[in-house]
């Protein structure tokens, strides 16, 4: 199966001329007519609905923007603390101190979520995210910050950055815990890329967030995820609430091994919160179903090469690209493989090299980073020259179509 390669640093007229890959035979012929885009919604102002494995991206609402995500953004927290201890530079057994600015901001007398830590005492790493990721503590979250980076600022600051290595361009943190402030924000879609990044590379930690309850200070507390008591496979993630932001949820349930991740913000009440969520899950698990695309390391297309042994070299991913169709429909998906180009040789395999984008309609659904599958050593003389000739005359097209 070959897909096309748009480069994309040529103009939109360029890119038209290159097409993309019809993806017909990944849905039954002789279907029903597909469901219309607006058939199926949910009540909360930002929804999506994706893939665990494969990320494909089932339902979306204001994915993209910006909106306060309260305790949700716990989720951030909770991820630079288990990178630094996967990092070696924390430990489970390292105590941080609840300070009297962690017990008065989060915990008892703050009146909201807390792990009630008292006021002075010790308590290891291992509890305190046990108080974030079950009881949703502020306490225990300040407490973290301050043992970490030496205050919830500078931990901010930690969390910002990591958020950008993860992709989360858009996401601005202000404090540990999602209590609001103005420019604390995130979008649906990186709290559903970041809950997928903690399922998949920290799957023990992860079992965390599914444990019913947490007792500290004898103070027993559930779970504050409704996801988890429904019976449909619910083992994680976390919820939130602000006036500002609403009642919102980051789930993530298995069911017959397909996991999918929900994310809903500015629910109205609890009740609307756990049964839209819900709804949203159980509509994903019923509709559709996993098609393969290509095998790990099969060629999905190629890129072209400037001054190459080769004008072309194949482009692979190293695992296996699976995608998350609609049951009974005949939608057709059309896929396109993008890259800034031409690359220029030599070439190393595994370099990475552009993007596979499956698109339903006008939402990307599926996007897959693609290398190098060969190496290509730099060409002859003529060969050089003859590439160098073609971008002249490419440039001399660019060039007169930005003046139109």
């Amino acid at each position: 199966m070959a897909a096309c390669a748009t480069r994309a640093d040529r103009p939109a007229a360029a890119l038209a001329l290159c097409g993309s890959l019809l993806l017909s035979a990944l849905v039954p012929a002789g279907a029903q007519t597909p469901p219309k885009k607006d058939d199926f919604q949910v009540s909360a102002p930002y929804a999506i609905l994706v893939d665990a494995d494969s990320g494909t991206v089932l339902f979306e609402k204001n994915a993209d923007k910006l909106n306060p995500p309260a305790s949700m953004s716990k989720l951030m927290t909770t991820e630079v603390v288990l990178h630094a201890i996967a990092e070696g530079k924390l430990k489970y057994e390292d105590e941080m101190t609840i300070s009297e600015n962690a017990w008065r901001k989060g915990g008892a007398p703050s009146g909201g979520s807390a792990m009630f830590a008292a006021l002075n005492s010790r308590v290891s790493v291992r509890n305190l995210l046990q108080g974030v990721m079950i009881q949703s503590g502020n306490d225990a979250c300040i407490a973290l910050a301050e043992g970490i980076a030496g205050s919830e600022l500078a931990f901010a600051d930690m969390m910002n950055k990591r958020a950008k290595e993860l992709g989360l361009t858009q996401a601005n943190f202000t404090n540990s815990t999602g209590l609001h402030e103005a420019e604390h924000k995130m979008t649906a879609r990186e709290l559903a890329k970041l809950a997928q990044h903690i399922i998949k590379t920290y799957p023990e930690a992860y079992k965390i967030y599914a444990e019913r309850e947490f007792t500290w200070n004898k103070v027993r507390q559930q779970n504050r995820n409704p996801l988890l008591a429904m019976g449909i496979g619910a083992d994680g993630l976390k919820t939130g609430f602000t006036k500002e932001a609403g009642y919102g949820l980051t789930g993530s349930a298995v069911n017959n091994g397909l996991r999918l991740i929900v994310v809903g913000n500015g629910f109205k009440s609890m009740k609307e919160r756990a049964d839209e969520m819900r709804k949203l899950l159980e509509w994903g698990f019923r509709g559709f179903e996993a098609r393969p695309l290509f095998a790990a390391g099969e060629t999905v297309g190629e890129a072209k090469l400037y001054g190459g042994a080769k004008s072309r070299v194949t482009l692979v991913s190293p695992q296996a690209i699976r995608l998350l169709v609609p049951r009974s429909t005949s939608e057709k998906l059309n896929a396109k493989i993008v890259y800034s180009g031409p690359v220029i040789a030599p070439v190393e395999k595994g370099r990475a090299i552009g993007m596979l984008k499956v698109s339903r309609g006008e939402n990307v659904v599926l996007e897959v980073p693609l290398e190098a599958g060969e190496d290509v050593g730099v060409g002859g003389l003529p060969q050089r020259a003859f590439d160098a000739m073609g971008e002249m005359v490419i440039n001399v097209f660019r060039a007169g179509v930005d003046r139109l």
